[in-house]
């Protein structure tokens, strides 16, 4: 008993010390066993990875029809919601929304694609003629500017270094070029099994689509009645933040990035910029990615403006500067509003590492996915500061919930 009482008081007088004290005592050993055991966890799932191989190939067979699945249910479900309101049935409304999409994509397809694409082809054509005219007219400007006697004064062969560069660009393109068809030749097999589960996956879209729009909104409450009853009101409250949060972005960054394509468009049109119609689709595209889209987007736009004229590249930076304005005095704050509350600064990084980790899919993904986080792990935090509140018994050291 001596023996018990002894090594109990050693044990708290360890835990009493101003060091251990300053690292959170007895909380600091429970944190490092719990990381200790998740270590372990995380080694053994690593050993044994091979039993989740048939997950993994669900997951990739999933992913691609679900997530465009989801993004068309945000974008129909308002106007699903609306026929609903006028006595519509839900079957009917859902057949409704198909065809409007149908006509939609069928009007687009025969008016718009056809010149699309012939302008998307000469484009690609033309674009290293683009690149090759740039560079000889840097070198014009400098060999009849005051740069040129300093480069020379410094032994600085500029132009040798322009003709390398270009060499080298051109062959890493051939070369690039060459692998990729080799590339292709040599995996076609492989190719075109992914094109078949590309086209399955986009076949099965409308399906999905069709069972979330129809019981969609029996979702949350089927995954409620399955949590204990304790657990509901918060499960509630997540589920309704993380379903604001990513239909506010998917509706909102469509709708923004319909707006920048039709005014880059009709700005490149004002000014007589060549290629108009291409580079304001690529400016849509594009800016489905907040913050980087446009930047990406009007690269080429000022390759082509610097070939024509140093008053085009003016007309071209008056253009996306305006765009820019209106877009984010106007358009952002009125369609999605401060319904993520990401700081620019973190959504840039959540998209250099989403990308990086996960490529495309990533780059598109990033923002919702982190929203969704961010939901989850706030209520976690509140629910943390409620349990820190009920059992702390000084009152200026509880935390404000």
């Amino acid at each position: 008993m001596g023996n018990s009482s002894k090594i109990s008081r050693e044990k708290s007088r360890f835990f009493s010390t101003k060091f251990i004290r300053f690292l959170g005592g007895k909380n600091l050993l429970f944190i490092l066993i719990a990381l200790l055991l998740l270590g372990c966890v995380i080694f053994v799932y690593d050993k044994i990875s091979f039993i989740f191989y048939p997950f993994q190939v669900l997951f990739d067979v999933v992913i691609l029809p679900g997530v465009l699945a989801i993004i068309a249910y945000y974008l129909l479900r308002p106007f699903h919601r609306i026929l609903i309101n006028w006595k519509v049935p839900r079957v009917w409304g859902i057949f409704i929304l198909y065809l409007i999409v149908l006509g939609l994509l069928t009007l687009l397809i025969v008016a718009v694609y056809p010149f699309l694409r012939d302008q998307f082809k000469n484009l690609m054509h033309e674009f290293p003629i683009y690149s090759r005219l740039i560079i000889e007219n840097t070198v014009t400007f400098l060999n009849n500017s005051s740069f040129h006697e300093i480069f020379n004064r410094y032994d600085f062969d500029y132009n040798a270094m322009i003709t390398d560069l270009t060499v080298n660009l051109s062959t890493t393109i051939k070369n690039t070029f060459s692998a990729i068809a080799s590339g292709v030749a040599s995996g076609i097999t492989g190719f075109l099994s992914k094109l078949t589960s590309i086209i399955l996956s986009l076949v099965t879209v409308p399906f999905i689509l069709f069972y979330l729009l129809y019981e969609g909104e029996k979702l949350p409450k089927f995954i409620l009645k399955v949590l204990p009853p304790r657990m509901r009101n918060e499960a509630s409250q997540v589920m309704k933040e993380v379903d604001k949060q990513v239909s506010s972005y998917i509706q909102g960054q469509i709708l923004v990035s319909i707006c920048i394509g039709v005014m880059m468009t009709i700005g490149f049109l004002i000014i007589g910029l060549d290629y108009a119609l291409v580079l304001g689709f690529i400016a849509m595209i594009t800016s489905v990615v907040p913050y980087l889209g446009p930047v990406i987007a009007i690269t080429p736009a000022i390759i082509i403006a610097l070939v024509n004229s140093p008053i085009m590249l003016v007309k071209l930076v008056i253009v996306w500067t305006v765009v820019q304005l209106v877009e984010g005095k106007l358009i952002t704050p009125n369609i999605m509003g401060k319904s993520l509350s990401i700081h620019p600064i973190t959504i840039i990084f959540v998209l250099l590492t989403a990308g990086s980790l996960f490529g495309v899919a990533g780059v598109i993904l990033g923002i919702p996915g982190y929203a969704i986080l961010k939901v989850v792990v706030s209520h976690l935090y509140r629910l943390l500061k409620k349990r820190y509140n009920r059992y702390e018994s000084d009152p200026t050291k509880k935390f404000e919930v």
